[in-house]
């Protein structure tokens, strides 16, 4: 699914790059290479984020 349509960004992208980089949705789509343009999409992108970390950090404490 796409998550950032301005940019083309799939959510799969969004949680590769979660478990490499540090900080938001913003840092996130530099690491990508691209910035936000509308917005729209950044709480969605946070939201990823969070999650794919916390699925992360859960599964190195199991």
């Amino acid at each position: 699914m796409y998550v950032c349509i301005c940019n083309a960004i799939r959510e799969t992208e969004l949680r590769r790059v979660a478990r490499h980089v540090s900080g938001d949705a913003e840092a996130a789509y530099a690491a990508l290479g691209k910035q936000p343009n509308c917005g729209q999409c950044l709480c969605d992108a946070d939201a990823i984020l969070f999650e794919e970390r916390e699925a992360g950090f859960q599964a190195v404490a199991a």
